[in-house]
């Protein structure tokens, strides 16, 4: 779920589917957080598995779907998603948009209010936005405010060429917010709903000092549950039900407790002694449960594959064994003998099921476009990978591939291993497992990797939430692939004519695609499922491929 420069501005893309007064007190207010550790668990919390620890609670730091997830539990935006995934007004009762598109006035609720008892205020928009144009928070999602969002000044902002406080938003008074954009953003409301956009109270930020977001008596809330048990790296964490948040009639359960299980077989086992309601299983674990009526296959949104560094590694700046190792993965095998929760084998950049195009078909429907060039095709990966090697002057080639410690990236990871050791002679293949944010710090911060196996969730229903990471620069780029024809394609789509285009746009962007499957810049796996044991006792969660996974405002479970 993360770009740097104004060519990803969507300004007009034309589809769309889509605590405590200060920290460190003990003396919670009513709705307010409680000491870490000192929580309670109800008896009609909603017990929760996650795969991965949170990585941040600060809305304008996080960058993992799982810290989305717990953000959005007990913070809301301007907007929240409905079960449709459409925006709909939350912090924000009404707005308006001027009519050249330019400027949004928010006007916020009476009612909504932090857990400390203040108002929730223009300013605390204002101030949570400014953070995430920072170049002292150096925020992995600042380009949602310049390069998506378009605000006015925050691009020379992130490049230190304004101050802050220039940023295109104001409050006109406590309940009163107005921003200023670029140019019109079709889709900008839906933006709301992403955590960058979350408001911080500044007064309470300040009292924190670097300690914000890290507990319970350093986070604030304005959402659905107050945070009121959890650590850095805890395995287990609470959230209890926020009694004095403006929709509270809506929350029917006590709370949510979260536990960080990264292995499926535990998982389950938790599952059936009703340590959890909702669990993933995946692999063996799909085999004894696909025949219980609690079992179920969701959709999650996020594209799988690898990454090969081409800049740091000369072996892998070579065409042809990038080819040879594309046409060597048995995606259906990985799918089918080995995940077997749903997902999906994906031959292309951008995966299925999250964005439709100007005549509504799902942009990524067409999984054999480029079976010229991704494709399981034993012989074709032989005849790239000796042409290869005779390129490079070798006769055999190791590689490390750096993987996530959790269960099932390490299974796909081992089955990748094997196929490419047995179809590609000379080729030895070894695994680094490490958490998820070491290996991301490989990737991203130091390109300190070779093979990364790695995965990507839309942050909104268009091609270029994909597309967009492919560019020259960009930090999501892992291997730092360039390519100057893309560049200009992806120029064209986001600020150029194409934007008023939206058939000439759509075209583009296969256009695009197509290069980066011709340069194998990536190895697309698949599109993920999440095989689900959901109890029957639970009802109302809202599952979504797109920013916010799983929503848990209409959660109702019964004894």
């Amino acid at each position: 779920m993360k770009r740097t420069k104004t060519w990803l501005s969507l300004m007009l893309a034309a589809v769309m589917t889509i605590g405590l007064v200060g920290c460190g007190s003990s003396d919670s207010p009513a709705g307010g957080n409680a000491q870490s550790g000192s929580a309670t668990t109800g008896n009609n919390d909603l017990n929760v598995m996650i795969e991965t620890p949170v990585e941040s609670l600060d809305p304008q730091v996080g960058q993992d779907g799982t810290s989305f997830e717990v953000i959005a539990c007990f913070t809301d935006g301007l907007m929240q998603m409905d079960a449709d995934g459409q925006a709909v007004n939350a912090i924000a009762k009404d707005y308006e948009v001027s009519e050249d598109g330019l400027t949004y006035t928010f006007h916020l609720r009476e009612d909504a209010k932090w857990s400390n008892g203040e108002p929730v205020t223009a300013a605390d928009f204002v101030f949570g936005w400014q953070r995430a144009v920072d170049p002292a928070v150096a925020s992995e999602y600042s380009y949602m405010m310049s390069d998506i969002g378009q605000i006015k000044n925050a691009e020379a902002i992130i490049a230190g060429e304004m101050d802050k406080s220039e940023l295109g938003v104001t409050a006109v008074d406590e309940k009163t917010l107005k921003v200023e954009l670029n140019v019109p953003v079709s889709y900008f409301l839906s933006l709301m709903y992403f955590p960058t956009f979350y408001p911080v109270n500044q007064a309470f930020f300040e009292s924190c000092g670097d300690s914000f977001a890290t507990s319970p008596e350093t986070t604030l809330s304005n959402g659905a549950f107050v945070l009121d048990s959890y650590e850095p790296a805890t395995t287990a964490f609470h959230l209890s039900k926020n009694e004095n948040y403006y929709d509270a009639d809506r929350i029917k359960i006590s709370g949510l407790s979260y536990q960080v299980i990264q292995d499926s077989q535990q998982a389950l086992m938790s599952y059936q002694t009703g340590a959890l309601d909702t669990t993933l299983v995946n692999g063996e674990q799909v085999d004894q449960v696909k025949d219980d009526p609690e079992f179920t296959t969701i959709g999650a949104g996020y594209l799988w594959y690898v990454a090969p560094n081409v800049d740091a590694v000369p072996e892998l700046a070579n065409l042809n064994i990038r080819k040879a190792m594309t046409f060597a993965i048995n995606r259906e095998a990985i799918t089918v003998d080995v995940l077997k929760d749903g997902s999906k084998p994906t031959y292309t950049a951008v995966p299925m099921d999250f964005a439709a195009g100007p005549d509504g078909s799902d942009y990524a429907a067409d999984q054999t476009r480029y079976a010229d060039v991704c494709a399981y095709d034993t012989a074709k990966a032989v005849e790239c990978w000796n042409e290869g090697l005779k390129e490079l002057g070798i006769t055999e080639l190791t590689l490390e591939m750096v993987v996530d410690a959790d269960d099932a990236p390490q299974k796909v990871a081992q089955v990748l291993k094997e196929q490419w050791e047995t179809t590609l002679p000379g080729l030895t293949i070894n695994l680094k497992i490490e958490p998820k944010k070491q290996r991301l710090q490989d990737m991203q911060e130091t390109a300190n990797f070779q093979l990364g196996l790695t995965r990507w969730g839309p942050d909104y229903a268009d091609p270029m939430t994909y597309l967009g990471m492919w560019v020259t620069g960009c930090a999501n780029n892992y291997g730092n692939w360039s390519n100057a024809e893309f560049d200009a394609i992806i120029d064209e789509c986001t600020t150029g004519d194409l934007c008023t285009d939206p058939e000439g746009r759509w075209s583009a962007l296969y256009d695009a695609e197509k290069i980066v499957m011709d340069e194998a810049a990536i190895f697309p796996l698949y599109t993920q499922c999440n095989a689900e044991m959901l109890s029957s006792k639970v009802s109302g969660i809202q599952f979504h491929a797109v920013a916010l996974n799983r929503v848990y405002k209409d959660v109702v479970k019964t004894n």
